[in-house]
C-alpha cells in the first residue's frame, strides 16, 4: 500500500548529497495547494524553462525540488506508476515520460527489499522522492592513493521515508539499500547523463568501471 499523504509531503525534508559526500538539509517551502491539477505537462515545461535559465545544477535542484513536491501532492495517479518488480533482478522502472532528445529522465524505480543497489554516481544531477516503503542511502566520497586510485570511503548515511526527497550533484557517489518488508517506491528525475563520467565503484577492491 503506498504511503505518501498530504501531512508527510509538508513535513518531511528535502536533502542535497554533494560530490564530497556531504547530506546537506535543503530549505522547504511551504507547499503551495494548486487550485487545478499540476499535470505532468506543466511540470516538465517547468523544469525545462529552469534547466535552460540556469546552468548551475545546485541551483537547478533547488528550484525544481519544490515543483517535484507540487507534482506529487497534486497527481496521487503518479504513485501508482509502477511495476511491481520480480525476485530477478530485483528491482524495475517505469518511464513516466519519453520524446526525441528530450533532455530529462523521469521514471518510478521500485526495488524488493533485500535487494541493495551498487555504489555509483548518476554522471548528472538528479531528484528522488521517497513514495513508498523506506531506503538506506550511503554516501561515500573518493579518497585516492597511489596504490588505489579509484578507492573510496565511507562518508555517512541517512534513512528515508515516504514523502523524503533527497538529491544528488553529477558526482556524488551512494548506494541504496530498501529497508522493512515492503517495496521501496521512487519518483526519480535525471538530466542528460554524461556516461563517460557515470561509475560503479567497488569499495572492497578499491575499483571503478562504467556504469
Amino acid at each position: 500500500m503506498l504511503t505518501v499523504e498530504k501531512e508527510q509531503l509538508e513535513i518531511s525534508q528535502d536533502w542535497l548529497v554533494q560530490e564530497n559526500g556531504n547530506c546537506i538539509a535543503l530549505d522547504v517551502a511551504e507547499l503551495e495547494i494548486p487550485e487545478t491539477p499540476y499535470r505532468m505537462y506543466r511540470f516538465l515545461t517547468e523544469v525545462e524553462d529552469i534547466l535552460a535559465a540556469e546552468p548551475d545544477d545546485g541551483r537547478r535542484i533547488e528550484a525544481i525540488a519544490p515543483l517535484v513536491r507540487k507534482l506529487l501532492n497534486s497527481s496521487y495517479w503518479l504513485q501508482f506508476e509502477f511495476v511491481q518488480p520480480k525476485p530477478n533482478p530485483g528491482w524495475s522502472v517505469r518511464f513516466l515520460y519519453q520524446d526525441h532528445q528530450f533532455p530529462l529522465t523521469v521514471q518510478m524505480v521500485a526495488w524488493l527489499p533485500g535487494q541493495p543497489s551498487p555504489i555509483h554516481n548518476h554522471g548528472t544531477w538528479g531528484i528522488v522522492a521517497i513514495v513508498n516503503g523506506q531506503e538506506k542511502n550511503r554516501f561515500w566520497r573518493k579518497a585516492p592513493t597511489s596504490e588505489h586510485p579509484d578507492r573510496i570511503e565511507l562518508v555517512g548515511d541517512r534513512t528515508l521515508s515516504p514523502g523524503d526527497l533527497i538529491s544528488f550533484l553529477p558526482n556524488a557517489i551512494h548506494s541504496v539499500e530498501p529497508l522493512g518488508d515492503e517495496s521501496a517506491i521512487t519518483f526519480n528525475i535525471y538530466g542528460v547523463t554524461d556516461f563517460k563520467q557515470r561509475f560503479e565503484f567497488d569499495a572492497k577492491n578499491h575499483t571503478a568501471k562504467l556504469f
